[in-house]
């Protein structure tokens, strides 16, 4: 089966204040009372409410967590990210349960071309970070969507370095390994689904462990 050989692949771990002064007036200036001789001063002209108002809100929501449909679209994506360089922990879940299957099948050829070269998930990692997260013209909505992805593949090194450094063939070790690759691939499934379709929505989702130091990282 072409998901079986998805498993084969090792994870990859990484912002005038204008003061005028009159103080030379003459005193004893004066002025008569015809209206000729009172000073003019022009009036500004009046701008339509509806234009300052629009001027307004867009420049609120360009710091917000508000989203147009491109940011949704880019946050959502994101996400797949430490699903795709997770993967490797389904590998009990998948060959038990058909219906996980099921909703990997459509995604091989991407987890394939993701997986087929060792470094491109570090080279992900750098572009997302520097190319997006650290990029003042993206809003930060995408940017912190983004960081959380980040985060979440990151603390991925702790169960890699787990499993490299005990491999047990069977027994309670095998049952206890087993329990914590197929713990560790639900919890990215259930991130993926929650961060991908919140950000579809137009929400902001906030993922458990990653939010708050995702939070620091977004200026």
């Amino acid at each position: 089966m072409a998901i079986n050989s998805l498993f084969s692949f090792p994870s990859t771990l990484q912002n005038k204040q204008s003061l005028f002064s009159f103080s030379s007036l003459n005193p004893k200036l004066s002025y008569s009372s015809s209206p000729a001789s009172i000073p003019h001063f022009p009036t500004p002209p009046l701008r339509n409410p509806r234009t300052i108002r629009r001027s307004l809100i867009i420049a609120q929501s360009k710091d917000s967590n508000s989203a147009d449909a491109p940011d949704r679209l880019i946050s959502a994506i994101t996400y797949f990210y430490p699903f795709f360089d997770g993967i490797q922990y389904g590998k009990y879940v998948i060959t038990q349960f058909s219906p996980f299957q099921a909703f990997i099948q459509p995604l091989v050829p991407a987890i394939r071309v993701f997986k087929s070269f060792p470094f491109n998930g570090f080279l992900v990692f750098l572009t997302l970070y520097f190319v997006v997260v650290r990029n003042p013209n993206f809003s930060r909505y995408v940017r912190f969507n983004t960081m959380q992805a980040i985060v979440l593949d990151v603390l991925l090194i702790f169960p890699d370095l787990l499993e490299r450094s005990f491999s047990p063939r069977d027994g309670v070790g095998l049952d206890l390994m087993m329990s914590l690759d197929s713990t560790v691939f639900l919890f990215l499934l259930v991130c993926l689904i929650y961060g991908s379709s919140s950000c579809l929505l137009g929400q902001l989702p906030r993922l458990p462990l990653v939010a708050d130091a995702a939070d620091r990282q977004v200026l």
